[in-house]
């Protein structure tokens, strides 16, 4: 028996086996780890997380926030990236799917709310949402926990969003339909119909028409069609956020005239003031909804102010709504936008 040296033990546990690269970057499933060559005692190591039964994530590839970072080079049909890594949006449930990936399995996808977020949809977040998963009605359902299992249509349409698969956006926005309130829904109809001043190249807009939402309505006769139906009459084109959509419901159910939702708004000679959240052309007043987001840009919040200005300068009245006007004393914020209706000549 060889003499061990100094400091060292026959009882010293082996070296950890090195995970091979294609195990590394993203989460994997065990049958993926034993096609690899990888045993049962290294899946069951401290330096591997198990966010699904039958899935590891190495811990190095998990942020200090807990969200998974993924390969950049994985890629979809779409020609987007994967999945993002930042948190916010779309990313936190893009990382949650991320998760699940390796053990979704063929003509399985991500729908309902989960997939209405991954389309970006600024609903309300509940604590502990289940992801959820439907497949068509020839595979099973999954049956997990943290995983609400749907049937589908054999027919049902699955696109491919940052290389995940997902319900079509016209098919998201109907499942959702009767699990939402009536606003949640017009809320998500706003996002997916939105044609942004601002283009993203990497993320074609809008993701469907109103006119493909309403011919959808027409032959939905599922749970939630007539709450769909209703939403429609609700639905506008040019809304830009969840507050500016529950903003503008609020007021138009107050008895105020409609607005229009990101209008230009220009002087007596024409000259171009800028763009604001809520205009009402015929009263010479502008809604804003006064953001957190814009604080948090200095730049921008100070071009918001120049642009405030130029609106006052030119004889127009601006309300200005923060988060506690709208949630908390909604009231008070009606009879704000009210006033300023009527001195711009507005009669009742």
């Amino acid at each position: 028996m060889p003499l061990l040296g100094f400091g060292q033990h026959e009882w010293m546990s082996p070296r950890r086996v090195d995970l091979p690269p294609e195990l590394t970057g993203a989460p994997f499933s065990i049958a993926q780890a034993r096609q690899a060559g990888i045993g049962p005692e290294r899946l069951r190591s401290a330096d591997l997380i198990r966010p699904h039964a039958g899935v590891r994530v190495t811990r190095s590839d998990v942020g200090s926030t807990g969200v998974i970072r993924v390969a950049a080079a994985s890629t979809g049909a779409d020609g987007a990236s994967a999945i993002p890594t930042d948190a916010g949006s779309a990313g936190a449930s893009m990382h949650r799917c991320a998760e699940y990936l390796p053990v979704l399995r063929p003509h399985q996808f991500f729908s309902h709310l989960t997939a209405a977020r991954l389309w970006g949809c600024p609903l309300r977040i509940e604590r502990d949402e289940p992801l959820h998963v439907s497949a068509t009605q020839n595979a099973r359902a999954p049956r997990r926990q943290g995983v609400v299992g749907h049937h589908a249509d054999p027919t049902a349409k699955i696109v491919m969003r940052r290389g995940v698969p997902t319900s079509d956006p016209v098919s998201t926005w109907l499942a959702i339909a009767s699990v939402v309130s009536l606003d949640e829904l017009v809320v998500a109809a706003d996002h997916l119909i939105l044609d942004p001043y601002q283009l993203d190249p990497w993320d074609i807009r809008p993701f469907t028409s109103f006119t493909a939402l309403v011919a959808a309505v027409q032959k939905f006769h599922g749970r939630g069609a007539r709450r769909a139906a209703s939403a429609l009459d609700l639905v506008r084109q040019g809304a830009e956020s969840r507050p500016e959509t529950l903003l503008r419901l609020l007021l138009q159910r107050a008895g105020l005239p409609e607005s229009e939702p990101n209008r230009e708004v220009r002087d007596d000679a024409g000259r171009w003031l800028g763009r604001a959240d809520l205009v009402y052309p015929a009263f010479r007043t502008v809604v804003e909804y006064d953001g957190d987001q814009h604080r948090m840009d200095r730049a921008q919040y100070e071009k918001d102010i120049i642009r405030w200005e130029r609106f006052i300068a030119a004889d127009w009245r601006v309300v200005k709504v923060r988060a506690g006007g709208l949630f908390a004393t909604p009231e008070a914020t009606v009879q704000r936008v009210r006033s300023a209706l009527l001195a711009g000549g507005w009669t009742p």
